[in-house]
């Protein structure tokens, strides 16, 4: 994606929003307490399977690989998690949760453009713990199916 192009122009004032900024805040928060976490992952699940048609299928699937991750994570399954990664995390689908952010979501189409842009942004950030991640996830499941 070029420098200067409308996905970055928002990116950027997505996480300099004070939306964005309030979510970070919380994150910890939600990192240190089980309950929350779940629940913050209940919300999410429940909103993306809200999202129907196929041009939210990736949306779908990269939201469905953090709440898998947290899940881990809270259950205690998977801790090999910076806490910088997991914060952010749970900081991204806090924002996404708030229906009042940058974009609201209530805007047809356009709404959820600053979620997917911040989503695509965690996903370049965290990139090598996700794939440590699916690693993880996948010899957890080649083991289990034995």
């Amino acid at each position: 994606m070029p420098s200067g192009s409308t996905t970055d122009n928002i990116l950027v004032r997505v996480l300099k929003s004070v939306f964005f900024k309030t979510a970070t805040g919380k994150a910890g928060r939600y990192a240190r307490n089980t309950g929350s976490l779940l629940q913050l992952l209940r919300d999410v699940l429940s909103k993306t399977n809200a999202l129907k048609g196929s041009g939210y299928e990736a949306l779908r699937e990269k939201i469905g690989v953090l709440t898998r991750l947290l899940k881990a994570y809270a259950t205690g399954e998977y801790r090999i998690v910076p806490w910088k990664t997991l914060t952010r995390i749970i900081a991204v689908l806090i924002y996404f949760l708030s229906p009042i952010d940058f974009i609201p979501d209530i805007l047809p189409v356009v709404g959820f453009t600053d979620d997917i842009a911040l989503i695509v942004w965690l996903f370049n950030a965290i990139g090598t713990d996700l794939n440590d991640f699916r690693e993880w996830e996948t010899k957890r499941n080649t083991i289990s199916i034995d």
